[in-house]
């Protein structure tokens, strides 16, 4: 056998350990995932099947549940905090910090975020988008499930 030959199998075999080594990582990866993911999440919560009482229940109210180190959380800070300003006394906005408070994930059932919860104004859930979304497509979620809202500063125009 050439010198060349042993080298070459040698690699073959070094290959073969090392793709074997990864496929057992990322299964065991994977079911860790999802043993965390359905952890974390139950499936059926108190807060998905009935309302949740707020300080103001005659308003519609938006609740996205997130962390403040989350890249896509980070950018619906601002918005959150517009439609907090703009919307004062027409909508209800709240922010969850799942990592500060773990146990609000459980709450509200929550199997990723950013995740924001769409309420009407007796409380009951309409509605969930997970990820990040603009301040419009808030407002356009809103319309579509029936509730239209106008800034605070327009509400007494109309």
């Amino acid at each position: 056998m050439k010198c060349t030959e042993i080298i070459w199998r040698y690699e073959q075999d070094m290959t073969r350990q090392i793709r074997k080594k990864f496929s057992v990582t990322a299964v065991l990866l994977s079911a860790l995932m999802l043993v965390l993911f359905f952890a974390i999440s139950p499936g059926d919560s108190a807060a998905q099947k009935g309302p949740v009482t707020k300080a103001n229940p005659k308003l519609p109210r938006l609740v996205d549940v997130g962390a403040d180190k989350c890249i896509p959380c980070v950018m619906m800070a601002p918005i959150l905090e517009e439609l907090k300003k703009e919307y004062a006394g027409v909508l209800d906005v709240e922010f969850v910090d799942v990592w500060k408070n773990p146990q609000a994930g459980r709450k509200y059932g929550i199997r990723g975020i950013p995740t924001q919860i769409f309420y009407d104004a007796n409380g009951k859930e309409l509605k969930r988008h997970f990820g990040y979304i603009s301040k419009q497509g808030i407002l356009d979620e809103f319309k579509k499930l029936g509730i239209p809202l106008k800034p605070a500063s327009e509400k007494g125009k109309s």
